[in-house]
This record gives C-alpha cells, sequence and structure tokens, in this order.
C-alpha cells in the first residue's frame, strides 16, 4: 500500500472513540481485583468469583441485548452503553468516598459493564459495516486491534503507577471517564443513521433470543469459525491463571517478571494487526485465516516447558509474542470476514451471540481447567490445553466461501 488510506472523517471519530475507551480499559485493567484485595480484603475465592461471574453473568444479561438493538439505530445504542458503563464504574469512587463501598457492589457493577460491553461490540460491528467500503473493513478493524495491542502495552504499567501514587480507585475513574469521552466522539460523528426496517413481528418475542445462535450454527462458514474462536479463546484463557500460579508460586520469578514477560510480547499484536491487510491482498483472506489460525494453535503448549531463571523468562516471551502475533493478524481478518458474510439484518445478533458465547466457554474453560489443575498440577493442566489447541485448526472452514448474494438468501429463506 502506497500510504495510509483515507477512511473518512466519520471513521476517524468512531476510531478516536474507540480509542480513547481502549486505553481506559487498559488503564484499569485489573483494577477490581485490587480493589477487593487491598479496600476489601477480599480472599483469592472472592476474587476468583468477581472475574469468573462477572463475565459469566454479564453474558447471560446480554443475551436479549442482541435481538433489542438489531433492528435500532446503532449509534444511539453505542452512545447509550458508554453512558450506562460510565456511570456504572463511576458509583465505584463515590461509594469509596464515602466510605460505604462493598463486594457486592463490586460485582454488580462487572456485570453490569461486562454486559454493556458485549451489546457496545454487536452495535459497533454492525455500524462500522454501514459506514466504510466493504473493501475498507479490513483496514478498519485492523487499525481497531493495533489500538487494543497499543492499549494493552501501554495502560496497565501506567495503570499500575497511578495505583501506587494516587489510590486504587484512580484507575476507575479513569476508565469511567474514558467512557464518557467515547459517547461524546460517537456523537460528533454525525450524519444520518436509517433505521433498519423489521419485516417480521414489531416486538421482541422469546424466540427471537436465540435467533443469533440459530443463525450461525445454520451457516455454513460461520459456524466453524463459531465453534473454533470459543475454543480457542476460552483455552487460551483458561491456561492464564494456571501460568501465573506455575510462574509466581512455583517457579519463584517475581511479579515484574512475569509482568513483563506478558507485556513485551503484546508488541507482536500490533505488528500482526500491521501486516493483516498486506497479507490477505497477497495470499487471500482465507489461506490467511487457516494458515494463521492453525499457527495460533501451536504456541501455547510450549508455555509447559518454562523453567526458573533468564531461560524461563526468554520461554515465556518467545511463545507468547509468537501467539500474540498470530492473534493481532488472526482477529482482524476474521472480524472482517465475520462482518462480510453476516446477512445485514442479523449482524447485530450474530455479533452478540458470538460475545455471549466466547464470555460464557472462557468463564466455564477456566473454571474447569482450574478443576483439571487441582488434580495434576499446574503444568500438567497446561499440557492438556495445549494439546485440545492443536486440535482446532479442524474446526476452520476447509473451503472458501463467498458471502451470499440477496437472491441466494432469499432463496433459502433468509432475507
Amino acid at each position: 500500500m502506497k500510504g495510509r488510506r483515507a477512511l473518512g472523517r466519520r471513521f476517524g471519530w468512531l476510531w478516536a472513540a474507540f480509542a480513547v475507551s481502549s486505553y481506559g480499559t487498559g488503564f484499569g485493567f485489573g483494577a477490581f481485583p485490587l480493589i477487593a484485595i487491598l479496600v476489601l480484603h477480599s480472599g483469592p475465592t472472592q476474587v476468583a468469583a468477581l472475574a469468573a461471574a462477572g463475565r459469566a453473568v454479564g453474558a447471560v444479561v446480554a443475551v436479549p441485548l442482541g435481538p433489542w438493538m438489531e433492528f435500532r439505530r446503532k449509534r444511539p445504542v453505542m452512545i447509550a452503553m458508554d453512558l450506562i458503563r460510565f456511570a456504572a464504574l463511576m458509583s465505584v469512587p463515590a461509594a469509596f468516598a464515602l466510605g460505604r463501598l462493598s463486594f457486592a457492589q463490586l460485582l454488580v457493577v462487572s456485570v453490569v459493564v461486562a454486559a454493556a460491553d458485549i451489546a457496545f461490540k454487536a452495535a459497533g460491528g454492525a455500524y462500522l459495516k454501514s459506514l466504510v467500503r466493504p473493501e475498507d473493513l479490513l483496514v478498519a478493524n485492523g487499525r481497531f486491534e493495533s489500538t487494543t495491542w497499543t492499549s494493552i502495552v501501554v495502560g496497565p504499567p501506567l495503570g499500575g503507577a497511578a495505583i501506587g501514587m494516587f489510590g486504587p480507585v484512580t484507575t476507575v475513574v479513569a476508565d469511567a471517564v474514558s467512557y464518557l469521552l467515547s459517547a461524546l466522539g460517537i456523537r460528533a460523528i454525525g450524519g444520518t443513521e436509517t433505521r433498519p426496517a423489521r419485516a417480521a413481528a414489531p416486538r421482541l418475542r422469546a424466540g427471537d433470543l436465540l435467533e443469533g445462535w440459530r443463525y450461525i450454527l445454520s451457516h455454513r462458514t460461520l459456524r466453524p469459525l463459531f465453534l473454533n474462536s470459543i475454543v480457542v479463546n476460552g483455552l487460551i484463557m483458561a491456561s492464564e491463571p494456571l501460568i501465573a500460579v506455575l510462574m509466581l508460586s512455583r517457579l519463584g520469578f517475581a511479579p515484574w517478571q512475569y509482568g513483563l514477560a506478558f507485556a513485551v510480547p503484546c508488541i507482536g499484536g500490533l505488528i500482526g494487526s500491521r501486516v493483516a491487510h498486506p497479507l490477505v491482498a497477497r495470499l487471500g483472506q482465507h489461506k490467511v485465516m487457516l494458515i494463521v489460525g492453525a499457527l495460533r494453535a501451536c504456541w501455547p503448549i510450549g508455555l509447559a516447558f518454562v523453567q526458573p531463571g533468564v531461560p524461563g523468562i526468554v520461554l515465556v516471551i518467545a511463545v507468547q509474542l509468537g501467539l500474540v502475533t498470530c492473534c493481532g493478524l488472526f482477529n482482524p481478518v476474521l472480524a472482517t470476514y465475520r462482518l462480510e458474510h453476516a446477512d445485514p439484518d442479523r449482524v447485530a445478533r450474530t455479533l452478540s451471540a458470538w460475545s455471549v458465547s466466547s464470555s460464557l466457554s472462557i468463564a466455564a474453560l477456566t473454571a474447569l481447567w482450574g478443576v483439571v489443575a487441582a488434580v495434576t498440577g499446574p503444568r500438567i493442566a497446561i499440557v492438556l490445553a495445549g494439546v485440545v489447541l492443536l486440535a482446532t485448526p479442524l474446526l476452520l472452514p476447509r473451503r472458501e466461501k463467498t458471502p451470499r448474494s440477496t437472491e441466494e438468501r432469499a432463496a433459502a429463506g433468509l432475507t
């Protein structure tokens, strides 16, 4: 590519809003567990429950939001979700200042934020598809992906320093303000957004709640990608606490060494997202997904062989660099492929069902692998997760499919 492709002023505002909230989230990374430990003196069980329940219950709460937003304008939904997250997070420092902060409040806020996150991403994906040209979707998703990884590199270290200097709720305030700024940025996009027409019943029915899953599982190309995605993401995330136990407890690494080993490789996510578009232009979308999807599954098993000392740190950095680079490349290609192949009147429901399933699978597999680690030990549990991951490329679509035309969808009864 010659120079930087311009996607227009409206996309610029959307990207700016995404960047602000991403950096706010990175800055506030791990804030709730720290508050639970340092302020509320919660034990390991409560901290684990805070992480797992917030994600799982938030996903369940978000189930009706997909069909609810499908036939509404997406930009107002995105603004509303930003404002909900702002209000929920600001309740934490307010309660802290009044001496009324409780574990139950942290739990409720984590559920609300998790549900709003899913709704925002679903609405944002649908809005992006209407905002940029089809040939620019991969470029747009690549920019979002690079911003995400950059925020992960920069945000948590700065957030940790801010907590040390200004107190445990500082990063929560910053995260909340980032959502307010994101809402203002989305509002500044301007323009008119056509309200999607609903051909079916005018009111939300109980059967509509599962429409996203019915559509995904009946779709020849989205179904294997969906299954691959939830299994891979679930197993990768389920291994993270086991690696933490192995490195910090069993092998004696210092916390800063553990943080360094997982922060440095995030640069690979930035690299992967930047090369996604030229690589797809050279090899094709389907071939890139097959190759990178297979490579992505090969790295995590290497973490089971980490040893004490410098060689162990080098091994973790190398493995994570390979994994994160593959993820940074695969994610925008998958996001683009998913938007291209989802019917226009099912985008929000598809993305919502996908995110809900991903959150639930992460929570379930994290709990399951915790039990496995308790029986076999963390190293064996990491090996088992890595072995299962090696089989996940079999779920990737073997043949390239083009998005269905209006005529084909009409013949299939999907219009």
